[in-house]
């Protein structure tokens, strides 16, 4: 069934859990997902961004899935990049949308996601955004040098209050991309954000992060962990052991079941 990220997500702030979000690509990763969300019956948030053409693509297919899945699920425009980005995808027919302005001065900011905030919430939409900054694993051998991008609470806090967002996404030491070093995650901050924030709590670059510390993240205060590169990987690794060997079809249900396989390894996450 289709249902707000709202609803989610505040619900899963209520019950000390948190809800997977899955990046969508192309048709056999969305069906991989919602094969296993359904043998999990847990809640999931499809997402896609980046492109104009990527919402065109997927909209529909997100939206036809959702409404036909036996668990809830929402529909989330990822990293949005502009105001006209958000109307874009909420003119498709996305319930969520997230706007990133992770990268702008403070109070740049906030300006550009109250003007987003105001527009979604006017269309009944609620807004994700992003303050500190979730860099690429490819990086993170020099994470220790950018903890000054880490999310602080005092400022989310004020944040928040400014913007009137219904999530935020937060920096803590995760990392986009495969990671280069082993993750270390700021659990100490992360419970400080909780303790300090009124509105459920968002993790970019759950791949790769190890699911024990996705399960605290979990636990401990993440309502929404987003997930993208694992799941391609599997995807990816299932293309290459059948490509030469099975009927085009039939290397479709490959990638499926591998991605199917991928999310099901995060049961111990998502499902108490």
């Amino acid at each position: 069934m289709l249902v707000s990220t709202k609803y989610l997500l505040e619900k899963a702030m209520a019950e000390n859990r948190a809800v997977p979000a899955i990046t969508i690509i192309d048709e056999h990763t969305l069906r991989g997902v919602m094969k296993a969300v359904e043998e999990m019956e847990i809640p999931c948030i499809l997402q896609c961004g980046k492109t104009k053409e990527n919402i065109d693509v997927y909209a529909g297919q997100m939206i036809y899935f959702a409404k036909r899945c036996k668990a809830p699920v929402a529909v989330n425009l990822d990293h949005g990049a502009s105001l006209e980005m958000v109307k874009y995808a909420i003119d498709a027919g996305f319930n969520s949308v997230m706007i990133d302005g992770s990268k702008l001065p403070f109070e740049q900011n906030i300006r550009v996601v109250k003007e987003v905030v105001e527009y979604a919430h006017e269309h009944g939409v609620p807004v994700e955004a992003e303050l500190g900054h979730v860099g690429n694993g490819a990086d993170y051998e020099n994470q220790k040098a950018v903890k000054s991008l880490y999310t602080d609470p005092a400022q989310a806090n004020e944040f928040i209050q400014r913007t009137g967002i219904d999530s935020l996404a937060v920096a803590i030491g995760t990392a986009h991309g495969d990671y280069v070093g082993t993750p270390h995650l700021d659990f100490e901050r992360l419970h400080e954000l909780r303790d300090a924030l009124n509105v459920p709590l968002v993790l970019h670059g759950g791949s790769g992060t190890g699911k024990e510390n996705l399960r605290r993240c979990a636990t401990e205060g993440i309502n929404k962990i987003n997930l993208c590169t694992d799941l391609h990987k599997a995807a990816r690794r299932a293309c290459q052991e059948y490509v030469n060997e099975v009927p085009y079809p039939v290397l479709c249900e490959k990638i499926r079941d591998a991605v199917y396989e991928e999310m099901m390894k995060y049961k111990s996450v998502f499902c108490d």
